[in-house]
C-alpha cells in the first residue's frame, strides 16, 4: 500500500469518527433535553428554565450542523482530490 492511499484511509476514519461523535451528541442532546422538560414541572422548576434548557438543546445541534458540515465539505475536497 502507498503512503498516499494510507493517508486516505486514515482521514476518512478521522471522518468516520466525526460523524460518530455528531449523531452521539444529537441522541443525548435530545434526550436530556426530552428529560428535563418532563422533569422540570415534576420538580416544580419555574417556566423560566425551559427556555434555559431550550436554548442548550439549540446550542449541542447548532455544534452537531457545524460540524456535519465540515465533514460534508472535507468529503467533497476527497472526492475532488480523488
Amino acid at each position: 500500500m502507498s503512503a498516499q492511499h494510507q493517508d486516505r484511509q486514515s482521514q476518512q476514519a478521522a471522518l468516520a469518527a466525526k460523524g460518530r461523535l455528531v449523531s452521539i451528541v444529537i441522541v443525548v442532546t435530545m434526550g436530556l433535553w426530552l428529560l428535563a422538560l418532563w422533569l422540570g414541572p415534576k420538580l416544580g422548576l419555574p417556566g423560566r428554565y425551559a427556555f434555559l434548557f431550550d436554548f442548550a438543546a439549540l446550542a449541542g445541534l447548532f455544534w452537531a450542523l457545524i460540524v456535519s458540515l465540515q465533514i460534508r465539505r472535507a468529503r467533497k475536497a476527497q472526492r475532488g482530490n480523488e
